[in-house]
């Protein structure tokens, strides 16, 4: 006899505590509402203040538990305390959605040393960072977890207009990153995934398209995708089902590219 249920799947989320980063908006955004409607206790990370405490309170009205964190990327002091912080108001992260993350918007060859750095450190060394100190803390006090990390499609396909070389770059080792911690840390029972989103709409993406205009008429299904329609993939990497899936990358992009 299984020792499941049938089917195997549960949005009850209860038991996580959560951090999800980029929270101010966009994808994040929703990605804190939806876990903390499923039961988990939320912290919420970026740069906009403010933008954070509107969520905090849409979350709170709505029934959930939430706390607004202070977290720079690019600052890996900054990345300790608050993962100290967490612990000590809503206990021991288990649960980590790595979605904060800039873009380059410009060609190569034109870019500031200041803004590779930039780059670099908030889309692929503060996530590595943050992800190995979480993992710490799970380690040490032998618990299993889960870690999300939104990569994009662009870690698969660029194009010679995309003006996107270093995004591309820094996406790409995202889901290597992925593949590489989902190995090492299997043994720990922490599952570590990734998902690759197409054009879903967000800041990001709206200044993109104010830059070259609306591209949504070129792809088969004519459409921009909402954060929404991403809520069933998260809450199937986040939920105990997905228990045995680690070290994957979703590619969720509405057939708009190749393969």
């Amino acid at each position: 006899m299984s020792e499941y249920e049938t089917p195997n799947f549960s949005l009850d989320l209860s038991d996580q505590v959560a951090l999800v980063t980029g929270a101010s908006s966009g994808l994040g955004y929703r990605f804190a509402k939806v876990l903390a409607k499923c039961g988990a206790k939320v912290a919420i990370s970026a740069r906009r203040k403010e933008k954070l405490e509107a969520l905090a309170k849409e979350i709170e009205s709505d029934g959930g538990e939430c706390l607004v964190v202070p977290l720079d990327m690019t600052n890996r002091k900054s990345i300790n305390s608050a993962v100290e912080s967490i612990s000590s108001d809503l206990g021991t992260i288990n649960t980590l959605i790595n979605n904060a993350g800039i873009p380059d918007a410009q060609w190569a060859v034109k870019q500031s040393e200041e803004l590779i750095d930039n780059v670099m450190e908030t889309n692929l060394t503060g996530p590595y960072i943050l992800s190995c100190e979480v993992a710490r803390k799970l380690m040490s006090e032998k618990k299993p977890g889960r870690m999300v990390n939104i990569a994009s499609i662009a870690a698969f396909n660029t194009t010679p207009q995309s003006a996107a070389a270093l995004y591309s770059i820094t996406k790409k080792a995202i889901v290597r990153m992925t593949e590489a911690l989902a190995v090492e840390w299997s043994k720990n029972h922490i599952n570590v995934n990734a998902i690759a989103p197409g054009a879903f709409s967000s800041e990001m993406l709206d200044g993109m398209i104010e830059r070259i205009g609306d591209f949504s008429q070129a792809f088969p299904r004519k459409r921009i995708c909402t954060p929404e329609q991403m809520d069933s993939t998260l809450l199937f990497l986040v939920s105990p089902s997905s228990e045995c899936v680690t070290g994957t990358c979703i590619k969720i992009d509405d057939g708009q590219g190749p393969r």
